[in-house]
Order: C-alpha cells, then structure tokens, then sequence
C-alpha cells in the first residue's frame, strides 16, 4: 500500500484551493451545536511551521460527530479533506459531512512534520565545544563541560527546535539560535572591550537551556507539561543552580550568570522577572533579540514572497507590513 505523503505546506495555501493532504493535530476544540448540525474545530500544522483552523460542520446526528471528534487526539496524524479560505483574517480549511477526515496509523504516512535544519547539528555541535575551550574562567569553564559533555544533552540538543513558530522551529534550531547569538555577542566584544568576555559567551550558551525541558518533540513541536507551568527562564535558572552548586567559586561570578538567564528578555512584560542590570547581560538581551527576530522577518519573506505580486505583505503577528522584495 502507498503511502500518504504530504501535497502542499499550510504558508504555500490559496484561497479556495481544495485541500485532500495530511496534517498534525496541535488542539482539539469541543463538539457544539449549530443551526443545522453539530461542529468542531481543530488546530491543524506542518512542517511548514504553521497552523490553520479545520472547522467540521457535521450533521444532526450528535452522537456520530461527537464519535468522530473522539477519535482524534492531540498530535494524531490526520487525513483531511476541505475548502481553504480565511476567517477574520486567519487561515481555515472548512469541511463537511461529505469530506473526509480520518486518523492515520503511524504506517499509514511518510511525512517528517518537523522542518528540517539550516545547518548541519556535528557540524555546529563541534563549533560549540570550541567555543567552550576558549573560556578562561575556571567557573564558566567547568559548568560549560559539565553540561555539554553530558552525551544525553548532546543528543537532545542537535535535534531540539529553539520555538513552536516563532523563530528557529526546525531540527537543531536551538543550537543554530545559541551559535548565532555567540557571534553577536563577539561583536560586542570588539566594540566594547571592556565586556567580560567568558561572562557573556557562558550566558550566551546557556540562557535557553531551559527550552530542553520546556519543549518536546512528537508528530509535532509542542510544549511540555513543566515548561506550560514554569517556563524557559525558571527552569534553566534551577538546571543550571543545582550546576553551579557543584562547582567552587565566588556567588558574584555565579549570580552574574544567573542573573542572564533570567533577565535575557529584556523586560518584565516580555516574561523576564529582571530587567539586565550590568553590560553584559544587556548585550545578551539584544543579541537573542536580534538573532530571533531577524529570523522571523527573514524566514516570513522567504515563504511568502513568491506567493504574491505584491511587493509588501501584511504580517498579522507584527501588526506592519512587510517589503517581500
């Protein structure tokens, strides 16, 4: 038997395309009436690293949509078939009693729902751990090794996305996310050379070493039980604790440390308790800042600057518009 493999990513979608193809449940939404039926909706993705809403209208037989929705469960792959179009601006595929929808078994589709990396993770991982050995700061240093020479961190680490949408969603685009902000950081180094150079590479690697335990990885990218509770920032700033607990050395080096993981969103409303109160934590705050958000803009352009004629593209996310070419 053939096997299903995905047609056409949710970002390359047209209004009123007629949509047969494969997706992967993010959310389930109850059974409700209508005037006509019973309907539900589900939050559907793919490797595109986008989501769009399925809306089932079903008809008066309660107890068959009802078994229907039941059969589905978050991170099922689905078959589906529907209408493409927008509802108040946001993407949707609309279906009926007519159009199938059905619950694939795992040897049912060849599909990787995971976009696959930029770069190549040995590769990036061995630029990592050469990084680490031009730290001086015995401190730094010894947490450096002790968490990256540990092969199950290694393992998890050149697969891990660095987000669900956002920026860097892709196979090892955490490791890519962290590189990059290193090169960032070292160009502030030039600049300001009065910045602790160990102190701002060591932040640089560690501030979202929270997102191992905060994101998983399934059918699809999804948010852990812990990670949904606490979050990024608690959690690396507890990993990384019990760390430095291990290692001897002075609470200022150690609490300098911490203090960039938890102030690396810049503002208490971006979910940083702490606002960063010495350089080096501010040229962290921006160096992620930069290196997420230029990511965003520029992976926004690449999937949808051939999808239109125009030469600017409304970003509903950012609320502006943005030039595609």
């Amino acid at each position: 038997m053939d096997k299903f493999t995905k047609k056409q990513p949710i970002n390359t979608l047209k209004k009123g395309d007629i949509v047969m193809d494969i997706f992967v449940v993010k959310i389930k939404k109850g059974v409700s009436p209508y005037s006509k039926g019973y309907s539900f909706t589900l939050i559907l993705s793919d490797s595109s690293g986008k989501s769009l809403e399925y809306k089932y209208w079903g008809g008066l037989d309660e107890a068959k949509v009802t078994a229907l929705f039941d059969s589905i469960r978050s991170d099922s792959v689905v078959l589906v078939q529907g209408r493409f179009s927008f509802y108040n601006d946001k993407p949707q595929i609309v279906a009926n009693e007519q159009d199938m929808i059905r619950v694939l078994n795992r040897d049912e589709y060849e599909t990787d729902f995971i976009k696959q990396g930029k770069k190549d993770p040995d590769g990036m991982y061995a630029d990592l751990m050469a990084i680490i050995q031009n730290i001086e700061e015995p401190v730094y240093k010894q947490l450096l090794v002790s968490v990256f020479s540990d092969k199950s961190i290694e393992n998890k680490i050149k697969k891990h996305p660095a987000a669900i949408e956002i920026h860097h969603n892709w196979v090892a685009g955490l490791l890519q996310h962290m590189l990059e902000i290193v090169e960032y950081c070292k160009t502030s180094l030039k600049l300001f050379p009065d910045l602790n150079p160990d102190l701002l590479i060591t932040g640089a690697l560690l501030h979202d070493i929270g997102k191992l335990e905060e994101l998983e990885v399934t059918s699809r990218i999804r948010g852990t039980q812990k990670g949904q509770l606490i979050g990024h920032l608690p959690l690396g700033i507890v990993f990384i604790s019990r760390k430095l607990d291990e290692i001897n050395g002075s609470e200022i080096l150690k609490n300098k440390l911490l203090h960039m993981i938890v102030s690396h969103h810049g503002k208490v409303e971006f979910g940083s308790p702490k606002e960063p109160m010495f350089p080096e934590a501010l040229a962290l705050y921006y160096a992620d800042e930069l290196s997420s958000k230029l990511t965003e803009m520029t992976e926004y352009i690449k999937e949808h600057k051939d999808s239109t004629e125009d030469d600017f593209m409304y970003h509903y996310k950012k609320g502006i518009n943005v030039l595609l070419r």
